[in-house]
């Protein structure tokens, strides 16, 4: 006997894990997807090669979420590195484990995975429904969809709500679910960009970020082979290698949104916050300060730390850009520039243009099966619940992990629901 009829809106990696949970325990399931085609974002994510999930255990990997690690512990410890690994390979897809622990597709690529995928789900009896965009409910709790043909009306005996943050708003995640949901009682952290770029403060009179030279010859350009150091307001520092991009107006790229929460809440609170770049972490300070004492005799300064530091390009721009004339003549100051590059950051890029998205349905919210307390019968999953993860196949991996826990969950009422009756 079937358990019910579930609407599932929302056709990203959430969404579709809650639609195949629940298809397999026996629902009629519906799944709703106000683009054209479903699956948008987890594409455009595996552009530059589909990060699965991670190969770190699962306490290691825990802990990549943070404040939110105990609210997610159960449902990622149930889907776990491993676990997605073996669901990809149950949809004929091989993975392999990346030289930073990274857990990609053989092939790189996310379209043979969704092509599978759906393949599965329609064959489960999933039916999907693009180009309709949910606008809320009826009087009578029916879900309320504006599609092309007009506005539809369709009822359930439960609902998922997969619909996303605010990032990447072209691609369906536009956030205008939060006031549905906060009109009725639900507990919402205002939404924040997440794995974002920033804005650095002024590095001259007159300037608003960085100078016109530096845009102007530099601006997308990598950093390569650097550290970032950041201490917060309770002391509490991280370091850590890799790269990342100078823009027009700031930084971003993946060693910027390793510390992108941290950052973006110490401006929240403190108006700046300064970042420190080793720009030769492969030296360390002795060695840096013996070769700026070294004399240079009729050499320039640029020459010079490009024959003995390899500094060039970039690297040389940014110490042109953030000491004065004296610092760089200075061969004390210059070392500890060279090995803590002091920037400061004055605000987060826009909401739309960021990664992911913070804030969201608080797990306060949300009873122990990932329903509302607020509307029996309603379950979240995915990145519209208040949590957020480093890049690095996290994001993927709570998502696929909440979906599956919030289908779980409508299965589990669903069944208890006669005997309440």
């Amino acid at each position: 006997m079937p358990a019910g009829r579930v609407a599932v809106i929302g056709g990203g990696p959430a969404g579709l894990m809650a639609a195949e949970v629940l298809a397999a325990g026996g629902a009629q399931v519906d799944l709703f997807d106000a683009m054209p085609s479903v699956g948008r974002k987890f594409l455009l994510a595996g552009r530059g090669g589909l990060n699965l999930t991670h190969s770190e255990p699962t306490g290691k990997l825990l802990a990549r979420y943070g404040a939110r690690r105990s609210a997610l512990q159960d449902a990622v410890a149930a889907f776990d590195g491993e676990a997605v690994r073996a669901w990809a390979a149950g949809l004929g897809i091989a993975t392999f484990v990346g030289t930073s622990g990274r857990v990609f597709p053989t092939d790189m690529k996310a379209a043979p995975l969704l092509r599978a995928w759906l393949h599965r789900l329609r064959a489960s009896g999933v039916r999907v429904h693009t180009r309709h965009r949910w606008t809320g409910w009826t009087q009578d709790s029916g879900l309320r969809f504006a599609t092309p043909a007009g506005e539809a009306i369709h009822q359930a005996d439960a609902l998922v709500l997969a619909l996303g943050g605010a990032s990447w708003a072209r691609l369906g995640s536009d956030g205008a679910w939060v006031p549905w949901l906060r009109e009725r009682g639900v507990d919402i952290a205002p939404l924040q960009p997440s794995n974002c770029g920033f804005d650095v403060a002024p590095t001259g009179p007159g300037r608003s970020g960085w100078s016109d030279h530096l845009r102007q010859r530099f601006a997308g350009q990598p950093l390569k082979t650097v550290a970032i150091a950041f201490t917060d307001a309770q002391g509490h520092s991280e370091r850590q290698p890799g790269e990342f991009v100078v823009t027009d107006t700031g930084i971003e790229g993946s060693l910027v949104y390793a510390f992108s929460a941290r950052l973006r809440d110490h401006i929240t609170a403190h108006g700046s916050a300064t970042l420190h770049v080793d720009l030769l972490p492969q030296h360390d300070a002795a060695q840096v300060l013996e070769e700026t004492r070294r004399p240079r005799g009729p050499r320039s300064l640029s020459t010079h730390l490009k024959s003995r530091l390899g500094i060039q390009g970039l690297k040389m721009a940014l110490l042109h850009e953030m000491l004065t004339p004296a610092q760089l003549v200075d061969p004390a100051e210059l070392a500890r520039a060279l090995k803590a590059l002091p920037i400061t950051v004055v605000r987060p890029r826009p909401l739309d243009e960021a990664i992911s998205t913070a804030g969201g349905v608080r797990f306060e919210a949300l009873d122990a099966h990932a329903m509302l307390r607020a509307l029996p019968g309603v379950f979240c999953a995915g990145e519209m619940l208040d949590w957020e993860a480093p890049t690095g196949g996290y994001l993927l991996t709570a998502c696929l992990a909440t979906g599956r826990a919030a289908a779980q969950g409508a299965l589990e009422w669903l069944a208890r629901r006669p005997l309440a009756a």
